[in-house]
């Protein structure tokens, strides 16, 4: 009998020939449930566990931090950065820039790999001059936001760049978000990276079309400070770059949200604090045979 959408063969007899029993198979016809399906959690913990009786590892998505944000207020565009490169767990840069140069009326926040959204807006700001020196105008913003998300749908997302591309033109001021894959959003204010839920939080409590520009200095400013003092990717000084039709304002750094304290106490040790138990002393027979001197690239 059919019931509750199983359908059930009926049970032949078993037939016997020359001394073996064939018995007939059931066919059991479900219909597929409902719900969410783990078979790929499954597959991937089966798929581990073989890797790792081998010996290998399996491969890893880099975990990045940054919180960037954008709004466009009356007159033009306001974008905003953190300033912590991470390494890890391990802080590599407490005051890296991180607003990146496309043409003289756009630029770029980058969030994700600090190599690889450093030089796709480099690449991008190349191509971007000579288009305005063939065709004799300002780039659009259209046209910087249609570049980086053909390049970067062109890798499948194997660059890992997240990023607020803002800018005025003749047309008025626009704000995109472009993601490692190549989609693009164009909204009044954008966030992105690891500290973006927590900026986002302000821009929805606290945003209103058309702003003063003050106003939405301090709208992106407490912005990037809300994921800095959220998020442990995120930390240090707050940049700002505010372009409008006539000027560009680039803010490095606006604000320091990050102060480093005054120690309390005194952490230095006198001479024979610590008990010496024995001593070695190797001489190193050395012999110079080039000395050249190099002075670093503090560019």
């Amino acid at each position: 009998p059919s019931h509750l959408g199983t359908c059930v063969s009926p049970r032949p007899a078993p037939s016997v020939t020359s001394g073996h029993t064939v018995m007939a198979a059931l066919a059991v016809h479900r219909e597929p449930a409902g719900g969410f399906s783990f078979q790929n959690c499954r597959r991937n913990a089966f798929i581990e566990a073989q890797l790792t009786k081998q010996g290998l590892k399996v491969i890893e998505a880099r975990k990045t931090g940054t919180t960037i944000a954008g709004v466009i207020f009356k007159d033009g565009v306001i974008l905003g950065a953190d300033t912590r490169a991470t390494e890890g767990m391990v802080v590599a840069d407490k005051n890296c820039s991180k607003i990146h140069y496309i043409a003289s009326n756009i630029y770029c926040c980058g969030a994700g790999t600090a190599a690889d959204t450093e030089m796709t807006t480099q690449l991008i700001s190349s191509n971007l001059e000579l288009h305005s020196l063939s065709t004799g105008r300002l780039a659009r913003v259209a046209t910087a936001n249609r570049m980086l998300k053909q390049m970067l749908f062109r890798y499948q997302g194997y660059i890992g760049a997240a990023l607020v591309l803002g800018g005025v033109d003749c047309t008025g001021p626009h704000l995109y978000s472009i993601y490692p894959h190549g989609s693009t959003d164009t909204l009044p204010y954008v966030t992105m990276g690891s500290g973006s839920l927590a900026a986002m939080a302000v821009f929805e409590d606290r945003y209103k079309p058309d702003m003063e520009e003050e106003d939405a200095k301090q709208l992106v400013k407490d912005a990037i400070a809300a994921g800095i003092f959220n998020d442990l990717g995120s930390g240090s000084n707050i940049d700002l770059c505010v372009i409008t039709k006539n000027k560009l304002d680039y803010l490095r750094p606006h604000d320091i949200a990050n102060k480093k304290g005054v120690r309390q106490g005194n952490y230095k040790y006198r001479r024979g604090a610590t008990g010496i138990l024995t001593e070695a002393v190797a001489p190193l027979e050395l012999e110079v045979v080039e000395e050249a001197v190099h002075t670093m690239d503090t560019s």
